[in-house]
């Protein structure tokens, strides 16, 4: 029993000494690897390594969808202009119409101001991607 008793111990003692070898060891060893290295590990090849700039994941999406609005802006405006061309002289349809372009326009121009808005913000926090801030 004795001898069960010490060979448990010594077994912990090594087992313990060695993990603290292990969790104790100088960060030169096998753990200098940093957060940054780790989720650089993870981004794919193809990936932007930034949010912002000319390059940045944000101008990508922001471009993205300016140009799906614009394009759905200009359909609009054409189905607009085809209901007003068929109205017949219809007082309604040539009303639905006309708000169907001024709908498509004013939508358009509510674009063009919420890309102004990003590029300003995003040039104002981030330096030397232009749009705004101050540089004192």
């Amino acid at each position: 029993m004795k001898r069960k008793t010490i060979a448990y111990i010594t077994t912990l003692a090594l087992a313990a000494t060695s993990l603290a070898s292990i969790i104790l060891a100088p960060s030169s060893l096998a753990f200098s690897l940093s957060i940054k290295d780790g989720a650089n590990s993870a981004r794919g090849a193809d990936q932007a390594t930034n949010l912002f700039g000319n390059a940045g994941i944000f101008t990508t999406i922001t471009n993205v969808m300016l140009f799906v609005v614009g394009a759905i802006s200009v359909i609009m405006v054409v189905v607009g202009g085809l209901r007003y061309v068929v109205s017949g002289g219809n007082s309604s349809n040539i009303t639905t119409a006309k708000n169907t372009i001024l709908y498509a326009i004013v939508g358009l121009i509510i674009a063009i101001m919420a890309y102004a808005v990003i590029n300003f913000v995003i040039g104002s926090f981030v330096p030397g991607v232009g749009g705004g801030g101050t540089n004192v």
